[in-house]
């Protein structure tokens, strides 16, 4: 998948999240996310619009250093979240009044910077990521994945099946998940060390698949034609449901499993949850 199809993704998928988004506003209360506990569409939409906006300032600007989280400052909030979340509110818990009237619309122009500071800035431009990769091209491919995930949740939470994820997007967000999440991911979270679990998920609606092994602290991405390589369990299912599966979004047993099950267990101990 090459850049201009990433920002495609990015545009396409960011309008339906603002879509749901707008539709959970005309709910009389708050919608929980059944795939993220801690948030109603409300929480989600706050995260979303502030990563856009968060982003958008690191390309513009080509900041090198990481964002300081306690600078709200850039991120412009409509009139009517002045008294919104509530401070008080315990951690963790969700907000639980309705969509404040002006989230869809401070939503959507957060995506529209942010897609216009990636089709304008060269994707080589050197600015802080949390990736190997230090340029924006990483930033693209992580808002492209991560606005679909999210504008799946916001559907499930209108009570929708949430639409499948775009076929080239999905192939590109499971190599992504291992090349560069669950790495992050074990840091973030405290992880145990890997003792050679090793993981195959293979795609049943093309011809990919990919092979992974913990060793110590180290996510090791193998040769899935390596036929010396024999993974402990394999996951068989469409790219777009491999995705879920991996950001937790769908259980195990909605996919072909093969193997040791205690190992597809630990999966979620060695790549913790963010």
């Amino acid at each position: 998948m090459d850049h201009a199809d990433q920002l495609n993704h990015l545009r396409r998928e960011s309008a339906a999240l603002e879509r749901a988004v707008r539709q959970a506003a005309g709910a009389p209360g708050a919608l929980l996310v059944p795939s993220c506990p801690e948030w109603s569409v409300a929480d989600l939409a706050l995260h979303m619009g502030a990563v856009y906006r968060v982003v958008a300032r690191l390309v513009t600007e080509r900041r090198d250093t990481p964002p300081d989280p306690a600078d709200l400052s850039h991120l412009d909030l409509p009139a009517d979240t002045a008294h919104w979340p509530p401070t008080d509110r315990p951690a963790e818990q969700p907000f639980a009044g309705p969509v404040p009237p002006g989230l869809a619309d401070w939503l959507a122009t957060g995506a529209a910077a942010l897609a216009a500071a990636l089709a304008e800035t060269p994707l080589d431009t050197r600015v802080w990521t949390y990736g190997a990769d230090p340029t924006v091209a990483f930033w693209l491919r992580v808002q492209a994945i991560e606005v679909s995930l999210h504008r799946w949740d916001a559907e499930r939470a209108l009570g929708e099946p949430g639409a499948p994820l775009a076929t080239d997007l999905a192939v590109d967000a499971v190599a992504q998940t291992f090349e560069v999440m669950a790495p992050v991911r074990r840091v973030l979270r405290p992880a145990p060390a890997g003792a050679g679990e090793c993981y195959r998920l293979r795609r049943t609606d093309g011809p990919q698949s990919w092979t992974v092994r913990f060793e110590g602290e180290q996510v090791l991405i193998l040769d899935p034609a390596d036929e010396q390589v024999r993974p402990d369990v394999e996951l068989a299912g469409s790219a777009g449901d491999l995705v879920l599966f991996l950001w937790g979004r769908l259980p195990a047993d909605r996919l072909a499993v093969s193997g040791d099950r205690a190992v597809l267990e630990r999966y979620f101990t060695l790549v913790p949850q963010v």
